[in-house]
């Protein structure tokens, strides 16, 4: 295994930059439009129903049938693949916003009102920094699914450490799908991890909720 690894250390390396390109500018995407969208949907029901209702049927869409769809619109390769996965990105950003948002104490609010703020500054002063580790819990959620199925995406070209996946697939090499595996788990894990850190450390030092 370790000969293994020394003969595809190089594409190894290309592999991981590419799939680390693809989820994060996905990631990137799904967080500067889900969380205002989320925001959004709590000064309105209707907008929250409709934006709610379809972000829902949109994560419903196997990943194979949505990027085989984005094919004959768009063609193959990353473009496509980033479309896809910021489709799959939206739910849990927009969900744990909305619900973060909501979940604020009424009284803070109140507090807030009575000394003359604004709606917007009720809702960038108190509202989103007490949300903050919900929506943070959102994305790091939306974050692990997004690398996990930035795998998949090799299927229309998009590259990264699917190609190991799918190489291995085709001629029957399990070291090749061991190591595409191993490795999007690890990165994963590691997306997990650093986000939780993140998700600790904008929680507000005294939160009355």
């Amino acid at each position: 295994m370790i000969d293994f690894l020394r003969e595809n250390f190089s594409q190894l390396i290309v592999k991981i930059g590419e799939h680390l390109f693809i989820s994060s500018l996905a990631i990137v995407l799904g967080i500067i439009v889900a969380v205002p969208a989320g925001i959004a949907v709590t000064r309105s029901k209707k907008l929250s129903v409709v934006l709610i209702t379809i972000a829902s049927i949109l994560q419903t869409i196997p990943s194979l049938a949505l990027l085989s769809m984005m094919v004959p619109i768009i063609g193959i390769g990353k473009l496509p693949a980033i479309i896809a996965l910021f489709i799959y990105s939206l739910l849990p950003i927009i969900r744990n916003t909305m619900l973060g948002i909501n979940g604020v104490n009424e009284f803070l609010v109140d507090a807030g009102k009575g000394m003359g703020m604004t709606a917007n500054e009720i809702m960038f002063k108190i509202k989103l920094p007490l949300s903050a580790p919900v929506i943070m819990s959102g994305i790091r959620l939306s974050a692990v699914y997004v690398v996990s199925w930035t795998a998949i995406a090799s299927y229309i070209g998009a590259g990264g450490l699917g190609d190991f996946i799918f190489s291995g697939l085709n001629t029957f090499d399990t070291k090749l799908i061991f190591l595409g595996t191993i490795c999007v788990t690890i990165i994963a894990i590691c997306t997990d991890f650093l986000l939780g850190k993140l998700e600790k450390f904008v929680e507000p030092k005294t939160s009355s909720r």
